[in-house]
């Protein structure tokens, strides 16, 4: 990897790793406020799909404005609008305040698109998933350290961590502003020669319409793995207070523990696997860990047993989501990245969407081990489908017609 390289990746993994941190404050601690002001585990998980609604909403629109405008300009606009979204959570004293929080949250979380559009800019295509597993480590770094910021930050005052959170992406939005560049685009990418581009709406429509077709079969398998993920991750702060008496104050030192196992695995173990098992065959560890992980959560009967379970979690997410992400890159037509990029995040919304919903509604209707259950099952549909993957499809798309 060129040195020029390695130096706008590093801006990138600190812009990352600095936006992380602010999200972590906050998302830990978002059922404990929510109950707090009188919400249900129905109503926590219509807050936590309320982000992703608005993710699914911007997240195509962010992608080609970066394809057109350029990826610095839309990543800074994003950050900013992560910072207002920080404020309206110091604020919120109701539950209305809480649903702006978070749907202003997810407008600006529309930009991983275009921070995934961004390393397949600046990284030869061979080098990506180990890009994209450095720029996750960041992330992963950043779980293991804002949600401990988060509950610390209780201790000052409720109104604190949103503050906090949002002074901290104020900084880094002043961070990128003077030292992220735009990466350098070859001009079929920038649309000087670019070949016919598809709309939005048959770049979806080719998703739904061919869902065994390489790009598509992996879109689908990161959505279904990611609902999956979501759905555990809208009803764990509501189990670990029921069964283990976990509190705001707490539930902080959980993640850092999450955080830290996401961060070996991204930041060293990914690379060497993804050299040895290539793309495919670590998408499919991933699903199989997080099979593990999300069945055996409900059946931890102490602390001990749950930390050792839920560590297949951050394994699978470590190994799953990058992987797939390179591949789906790698196989983008020139000048589109950004826009399949965003149609990927699109369809993640979506299930960031529906998960929490139904995860919700499962806690509290049915029981405490359903909604895990659940989501072990679709990831063992997803395990299933890995295996129609095949290492020698992915290799660079070629361009795709327009819709007529």
């Amino acid at each position: 990897m060129q040195q020029s390289t390695l130096r706008q990746l590093s801006v990138l993994m600190a812009t990352v790793f600095a936006d992380m941190v602010g999200f972590t404050m906050v998302l830990p601690l978002l059922p404990f406020y929510a109950t707090r002001c009188g919400a249900s585990p129905t109503l926590v998980g219509f807050l936590v799909a309320a982000y992703a609604l608005a993710q699914l909403l911007t997240a195509p629109l962010w992608g080609r404005a970066s394809d057109r405008w350029g990826r610095r300009p839309l990543i800074l606009a994003g950050l900013t609008a992560s910072a207002v979204a920080y404020v309206l959570f110091g604020l919120a004293d109701a539950i209305w305040l809480l649903f702006a929080s978070r749907l202003v949250q997810g407008m600006g979380a529309g930009i991983n698109g275009v921070v995934q559009a961004y390393v397949a800019d600046a990284v030869e295509p061979k080098e990506r998933a180990k890009a994209l597993g450095w720029l996750t480590a960041a992330t992963s770094a950043g779980v293991m350290i804002g949600p401990a910021m988060g509950s610390l930050a209780t201790n000052i005052s409720p109104e604190a961590p949103g503050f906090l959170a949002a002074g901290f992406c104020l900084l880094n939005v002043l961070f990128a502003w003077i030292w992220l560049p735009e990466p350098r685009r070859d001009k079929v990418a920038q649309g000087a020669e670019a070949p016919v581009r598809r709309t939005l709406r048959s770049a979806f429509l080719d998703v739904l319409r061919n869902p065994t077709a390489a790009t598509p079969s992996l879109i689908w398998i990161y959505a279904i793995g990611m609902m999956a993920f979501m759905a555990m991750n809208a009803v764990l702060a509501l189990y670990l207070k029921a069964d283990f008496g976990v509190t705001e104050k707490s539930i902080g030192y959980f993640y850092v523990y999450v955080g830290a196992i996401s961060l070996v695995m991204r930041g060293v173990l990914l690379g060497p696997a993804v050299r040895r098992f290539g793309e495919v065959g670590v998408i499919r560890l991933g699903a199989f860990a997080l099979v593990i992980g999300l069945a055996c959560i409900p059946l931890a009967v102490n602390l001990p047993s749950l930390a050792l379970v839920v560590l297949f979690v951050p394994v699978g997410t470590a190994l799953l989501f990058p992987a797939t992400t390179a591949l789906v890159s790698r196989l983008s037509p020139p000048g589109e990245t950004g826009q399949v990029m965003g149609v990927q995040q699109s369809f993640g919304s979506i299930a960031r969407m529906v998960g929490p919903l139904w995860a919700g509604f499962l806690f509290q209707q049915v029981g405490k081990p359903f909604p895990f259950w659940l989501a072990a099952l679709l990831m063992l549909g997803v395990s299933l489908l890995t295996w129609r993957q095949r290492q020698a499809a992915a290799e660079p798309a070629a361009p795709v017609a327009a819709e007529a």
